[in-house]
């Protein structure tokens, strides 16, 4: 990819990898909407570890968001109370999505080099999205008040992202409101979620794709995650403002993009 086309692909993945709209259904779109030409086999063999690079700058970006938290949770190892307890939550709901990222890898790489099938996920991710909110109604429960299963099945749900067009982020954020979490403690569990699974990623994918790229693919990867760190910092801070002020229909506007985005690519590719 050119500079430019990296650049417009890393500030994509930076805020849609933290909106519940899917960065990965984005990624795959992307080149298709804009008409890059990039053949199946570069999606099928490069497009995970790339993302994954990009991937490296939205970690750090929630890092530095949550570093509170993460001081926070660390010293409770310690310490011992609520915040040992919450970081324990963190490790049970990680366990899913590791095992099942591990154990499909290869299953998902020819997935995601398809923009129907990331057109038709991302539909029902907004259906996912409106309906896991309504049905679910206003929760009032924080963090330290979740339970271990529960945590287990936000987790679970997480997994879903693994599916181009559904969004760890909205799946993660809906199961918790299912288990009773105010939104802006679903939201925060889902950022903080987000991290280990984030890194674990990227320790995986990232060494492997230096000793195989050329210097100007790994100066491009270096680009893109420094573009993706500033706008997942900014997507970040946007949305958990948006989930402290809006406790009913926060997931709306995000469903109604999804069905818009997801009609017009089967609309293009079909019609």
């Amino acid at each position: 990819m050119s500079f430019l086309q990296t650049l417009i692909f890393a500030i994509i993945q930076g805020i849609t990898e933290l909106f519940p709209i899917s960065s990965v259904a984005h990624g795959v779109l992307t080149p298709f909407l804009l008409g890059w030409g990039l053949d199946r086999e570069f999606l099928k063999e490069h497009f995970l570890p790339y993302m994954v690079m990009l991937h490296l700058g939205t970690a750090v970006a929630l890092l530095v968001f949550f570093w509170r938290d993460w001081v926070k949770l660390l010293v409770g190892v310690v310490k011992g109370g609520e915040d040992r307890r919450v970081l324990a939550l963190l490790v049970v709901g990680t366990i899913p999505a590791a095992l099942l990222g591990l154990a499909f890898e290869k299953v998902l790489r020819a997935a995601f080099s398809d923009p129907a099938n990331a057109a038709i996920f991302l539909i029902v991710n907004g259906f996912l999205l409106f309906f896991g909110e309504r049905l679910r109604g206003r929760g009032d429960r924080t963090l330290a008040q979740l339970g271990f299963g529960q945590a287990f099945l936000i987790g679970l749900a997480q997994s879903l992202a693994l599916v181009p067009g559904f969004s760890r982020s909205g799946a993660s954020m809906v199961a918790g409101f299912w288990a009773g979490l105010k939104h802006g403690e679903a939201a925060r569990f889902s950022m903080l979620l987000a991290t280990p699974i984030i890194l674990g990623a990227t320790i995986l994918v990232v060494p492997k794709m230096l000793r195989q790229a050329e210097g100007d693919v790994i100066q491009s990867a270096i680009v893109g995650g420094v573009a993706s760190g500033i706008c997942a910092f900014g997507a970040v801070w946007a949305l958990m403002r948006w989930f402290k002020r809006h406790e009913v229909n926060a997931m709306r506007p995000f469903a109604f993009y999804c069905w818009a985005l997801g009609a017009v690519v089967l609309g293009m590719i079909y019609i």
